[in-house]
């Protein structure tokens, strides 16, 4: 089911009321009716893959009541282990058998003893990445002590499942979203219509920013030979923020969702494109899956102790790790790759943690010096994206060959000028609104009441002018 779909346009509304109004005095049913919901909700992709979430819900149930009943040190470090294989095992069969494979026939053709093996046509089931991590960090969170396991079946199935980030995140912590599923919720007039703002929002940055950016950059990259360097470039600079209006526009309108039933969600986005150096932009983008490798792999593998050398490779496997997480493929890693070298000079001159604060905090504008250091991390950035569009590295190293030569620039073509407009002014309200959670939640609040609605309704009706048929999120695919 499709957050920008009729389907999920009258599942919302029917959840919504019955939660309140059904269930509302009773916190165990509230959390039963979520469960019952979001298997509902990943249901309308494929049922069949219903039991890899009720398997894994079950296996980190059992390990948390294990881990519970257990203060041998040992047997703890078995449990956890099992948890991790486990889950591993299965999100390495679905998305990574082929690559693996497919690498491994590439090996021995190259040194002469080529051997015939077949692939398996598998699924990849929506999500798995996503709550594969979550239910993980579970295990992980309770094995630390860092959290009490629950023994309530149906809220920790809730909690994994719950459908507002369950196909693509944020990745929450068990820390934050499990304990408000023991805690009671009441309906907050003002939460939720924040709520209803920030969807507004994400659905704008999908349908029309991610959505018409999506058929230029498909152009583009399929046909990148027939275009001079500057529309590439172009190209490229569409699918940053295709990917970016999707991906966000994804979190904004869970994160509000939630808000509608009383959750809160962490900020998965923070205006990263207004990042003045490629650390701040780490900092801001996919914000739940950076931190999650921060947390439970970086800092496990020794974190910023033990010198620079340590902190550099340790830096490296994060970034390749991460790009390997994003998909099968060489060209993800190649971008993990690409951004740990953008990354490691700011580490080894320590200028890494140097930009913590919004960038023209306390004025309207930025300094000249902003404005080229955002553009020189933005442009760097345009260039990692490339790898991570295309489908080969030999497209991707031969797209960038022909961008990054001046000879072969020239007038870039131009897209719909009407879109280009509105792309400018979704830039000025992200630019305006960056130090909030999401581009639209300050914008318009002292406003008269007639004009706020004004506002509301002019983007609602854009929406709908520029909305064309249902398109998948970019992240449905990791």
């Amino acid at each position: 089911m499709l957050f920008n779909s009729l389907d999920f346009a009258l599942f919302l509304p029917i959840v919504f009321i019955l939660y309140w109004f059904v269930f509302e005095k009773n916190l165990k049913w509230q959390n039963a009716f979520v469960f019952v919901a979001s298997y509902i909700f990943y249901a309308w992709w494929d049922w069949r893959f219903l039991s890899l979430i009720l398997f894994s819900t079950f296996l980190d149930f059992w390990v948390g009541v294990g881990l519970s009943n257990q203060e041998n040190s040992f047997k703890r470090k078995v449990l956890l282990w099992i948890s991790i294989s486990v889950n591993l095992s299965f999100l390495g069969f679905f998305k990574y058998y082929n690559f693996f494979l497919d690498n491994f026939v590439k090996a021995f053709s190259f040194f002469g003893s080529p051997i015939n093996i077949q692939g398996l046509d598998i699924l990849l089931p929506v999500g798995i990445s996503f709550y594969t991590f979550q239910t993980m960090s579970y295990s992980i969170d309770v094995y630390k002590r860092k959290l009490e396991p629950t023994k309530d079946f149906i809220a920790f199935g809730a909690f994994v499942s719950f459908f507002p980030q369950l196909v693509a995140g944020p990745i929450e912590r068990a820390t934050n979203l499990m304990p408000q599923f023991f805690s009671k919720r009441e309906f907050d007039y003002n939460k939720a219509v924040d709520g209803c703002r920030q969807i507004l929002w994400g659905l704008f940055k999908k349908i029309v920013i991610a959505d018409n950016c999506a058929g230029f950059v498909e152009t583009i990259f399929t046909g990148y030979q027939e275009y001079n360097g500057a529309t590439l470039f172009l190209g490229a600079v569409f699918f940053a923020f295709q990917i970016y209006g999707d991906f966000s526009g994804y979190s904004d309108i869970a994160i509000g969702t939630s808000r509608l039933f009383g959750f809160n969600l962490m900020q998965n986005f923070a205006f990263p494109y207004f990042s003045r150096d490629m650390a701040e932009f780490w900092r801001r983008w996919h914000i739940s899956l950076s931190t999650w490798f921060r947390d439970y792999l970086y800092i496990p593998l020794g974190g910023s102790n033990g010198g620079k050398w340590h902190q550099i490779r340790n830096t490296f496997i994060i970034f390749i790790v991460s790009g390997f997480w994003h998909g099968a493929s060489w060209t993800f890693i190649a971008w993990g790759f690409i951004n740990a070298v953008y990354f490691i000079p700011l580490l080894i001159l320590g200028n890494n943690r140097k930009n913590l604060e919004v960038v023209a905090n306390d004025r309207w504008y930025p300094t000249i010096r902003e404005l080229l250091a955002m553009g020189l991390t933005f442009t760097l950035s345009v260039i990692a994206w490339v790898f991570f569009r295309a489908k080969y590295m030999s497209r991707a190293l031969e797209y960038l060959s022909i961008m990054l030569n001046p000879s072969k620039w020239g007038v870039p073509e131009v897209y719909s000028k009407y879109f280009l407009i509105l792309f400018g002014l979704f830039v000025i309200v992200e630019w305006f609104g960056r130090r909030g959670q999401f581009g639209l939640q300050e914008i318009g609040l002292k406003w008269r009441r007639p004009l706020r609605l004004a506002l509301y309704f002019v983007i609602i009706f854009i929406i709908f002018w520029w909305m064309g048929s249902e398109q998948e999120f970019i992240y449905f695919q990791f």
